[in-house]
């Protein structure tokens, strides 16, 4: 498991949990606005999704 941390336009959070989401196992993200309030920061939980066998 492992967190990753987004800084971005706050317009993109939605764009940018979705694309988190389908590459990663990711939890809800935890949003905080940057110190000059012009952009957000996102904070993830995430791990690497299962591998399946191509024999399954």
């Amino acid at each position: 498991m492992f967190e990753i941390r987004v800084i971005c336009e706050p317009d993109d959070t939605d764009r940018i949990s979705r694309a988190l989401a389908d590459a990663f196992e990711t939890g809800p993200a935890r949003q905080y606005p940057t110190r000059d309030r012009r952009h957000t920061r996102l904070y993830f939980t995430a791990d690497h999704r299962p591998t399946t066998s191509e024999s399954e």
